[in-house]
């Protein structure tokens, strides 16, 4: 079993004893998220732990988009539930690459793909993703990769 599911179903039980409803409400709908995805597809499988990560990444990325939805609409409260959830999980990611690291990384990549323009982006792409998996947000490698090949 992945260790890191082990590890969100121990603190489940640790965040009911303590009572605190935000962790177990967001520990909760991780582990159902996780749950979901071994049993998708075909048969039953264990996720392991970079699997786990990847569907982790994906639920504090909605929760994100949630709060940025309302505070767009003004709700301040729903957008302050879904912060703390987002802070919940994300003491389960890894840790988020630094600005210079980032560059350091596409520079990297760029020079080994030879790409010249944005024209070739999806190919610096394709190099930088597997690189970062989980440590950056798409978003901010795609604007990096692009920031790079239009200089």
């Amino acid at each position: 079993m992945a260790e890191l599911k082990e590890r969100l179903r121990s603190d489940l039980t640790t965040a009911m004893k303590a009572r605190d409803e935000v962790r177990v409400a967001t520990l909760r709908m991780a582990l159902s998220a996780i749950n979901t995805e071994e049993v998708a597809g075909e048969s039953h499988r264990e996720l392991t732990d970079d699997e786990v990560v990847t569907v982790l990444g994906r639920e504090s990325k909605k929760r994100r988009e949630s709060a940025e939805a309302f505070d767009g609409a003004g709700r301040t409260e729903l957008a302050e539930r879904e912060r703390a959830e987002q802070a919940v999980l994300t003491d389960y990611l890894p840790a988020q690459l630094s600005d210079e690291e980032l560059t350091s990384l596409v520079a990297a990549a760029i020079d080994e793909t030879g790409a010249e323009g944005p024209r070739q982006m999806g190919q610096v792409m394709k190099v930088v993703q597997p690189r970062v998996a989980g440590r950056a947000d798409g978003r901010r490698v795609s604007g990096e990769v692009k920031r790079q090949l239009s200089s």
